[in-house]
């Protein structure tokens, strides 16, 4: 989603708060579940889940490891979650003509750098790169590249454009700072 004008380019940044997100946290929680509640039934010798009889599974050394897949996967659910709740990554990209800045705003993780602000001048914007690499899984990227500090990415890696969203995409927002085009 962005917005325009003659003198300002907002683009907003999707964060952590996707479909697919949510969808992996809630099917990894319900999996860990499943194997930590297996790993118990073997360890109380009764059936939790009534679907698996836990006579099946012996507590030594099955029913640990499926304790420890279940607990593993909850950690690694727990973290999506949060993530999800702090919608890390999201933010906006703001294009000033009349300022003459640029600012980059990203959420991080709660703590010291909770908020990830960059400032740029306007006139130290060298190009807009684009980087493609098509193979199982294409990968477009665009890149704003400033003298001296190297480039900044400014879609996400996994946001899967088309290869005409992306030179669309591009070819405006070079128009719109008047600075040329890389291709890699």
């Amino acid at each position: 989603m962005s917005w325009r004008s003659e003198r300002i380019w907002i683009e907003l940044i999707a964060g952590s708060r996707k479909t697919s997100n949510f969808c992996w946290a809630f099917i990894l929680f319900l999996g860990s579940v499943g194997f930590l509640l297996v790993g118990i039934s073997s360890y109380l010798g009764r059936n939790l889940i009534s679907l698996f009889p836990s006579q099946q599974i012996i507590f030594f050394p099955q029913g640990i490891v499926m304790s420890f897949y279940g607990i593993a996967g909850l950690f690694i659910s727990s973290y999506l979650w949060c993530t999800i709740l702090w919608n890390v990554g999201s933010g906006y990209d703001r294009f000033d003509r009349k300022e003459g800045i640029v600012r980059i705003f990203r959420w991080g993780f709660p703590g010291k750098n909770r908020r990830i602000l960059l400032r740029f001048l306007m006139k130290d914007i060298q190009s807009i790169r684009i980087e493609v690499k098509e193979s199982i899984y294409a990968r477009r990227v665009l890149y704003m590249e400033i003298r001296g500090r190297g480039s900044i990415p400014l879609t996400r890696t996994d946001e899967n454009l088309t290869p005409r969203e992306i030179e669309q995409k591009v070819a405006e927002l070079a128009y719109f700072l008047r600075v040329p085009i890389e291709v890699f």
